[in-house]
């Protein structure tokens, strides 16, 4: 692999890495590039390892050797003192490394949901902690497909991947195109659709998981508002986590891993 050592912040080789915290630009900008940021030699290594590709590497020297084995003969990797990594992202690089990597195609829906039997699906997420965190549970406990409405804050933004360990490029996912129809689409799959919402006639969660079928996609609402009443006319069941102590509800990252535990193949 290349080693170049950059001293100027401003050159333009850098282009990728400028300016990391203006987060409605780089919404903006690294979809439309085809890019995203993997943050840390172990997401960069899972990255990798899930097949995608480095476009470059910008790294400090102490984490040099980390992520060497990561990067290919081809891809240069831009060497520097964590002093210019600060001023070229905008932040302190905590963990010393960031890869500008190649955004790989996303599945067709009904591809992604062929052999699976639980998947968890979206709606209007858009804490991006909030998108890692249900990635890590829906690794940890076997859900097999994630599905991002439209409006979803995207899973391979910095902050989602790093919240994640990596796991958004272990667990399949994709982004519906149409919505709320993409809910349809699974239900002709096979699925039985399942909303979380708080309703009057929304069935408790163990008890739905008790004679849920072969295939079950659950589908989780925003952090304030919960599902649109769009999705929830196309679910086939309302369900709720009966709750203790005044509260009403969970927050979402929390209360998907409950559902996907709740829901998991036996």
């Amino acid at each position: 692999m290349p080693v170049i050592t950059v001293t100027d912040p401003a050159d333009p080789r850098l282009a990728d890495y400028r300016d990391l915290t203006d987060v409605a630009l780089r919404r903006a900008l690294e979809p439309a590039r085809g890019l995203y940021m993997a943050e840390g030699a172990k997401v960069i290594s899972r990255a990798v390892a899930a097949g995608h590709r480095p476009r470059s590497v910008l790294v400090s020297e102490r984490w040099l050797d980390s992520v060497a084995s990561s990067v290919d003969g081809d891809v240069p990797v831009y060497l520097g003192p964590a002093t210019l990594l600060e001023a070229v992202t905008g932040y302190q690089v905590h963990r010393g490394a960031l890869a500008s990597m190649e955004r790989p195609a996303l599945p067709a829906l009904a591809d992604l949901a062929r052999d699976a039997r639980r998947i968890v699906v979206l709606e209007g997420i858009v804490d991006h902690t909030n998108v890692g965190a249900i990635f890590r549970s829906a690794a940890g406990v076997g859900a097999d497909a994630v599905i991002v409405s439209p409006t979803c804050a995207d899973p391979l933004y910095r902050r989602s991947v790093k919240v994640s360990m990596g796991t958004v490029f272990q667990v399949p996912w994709t982004r519906a195109e149409s919505w709320p129809g993409s809910l349809d689409v699974l239900r002709e799959l096979g699925f039985q659709v399942a909303g979380l919402a708080l309703r009057d006639d929304a069935v408790p969660l163990d008890e739905f998981a008790a004679r849920a079928g072969e295939r079950v996609a659950i589908v989780m609402g925003t952090e304030g508002d919960g599902l649109t009443r769009e999705a929830l006319a196309h679910v086939d069941h309302a369900v709720v986590i009966p709750m203790h102590g005044g509260v009403d509800s969970l927050n979402v990252a929390a209360a998907s891993a409950v559902a996907m535990w709740e829901l998991r193949v036996r």
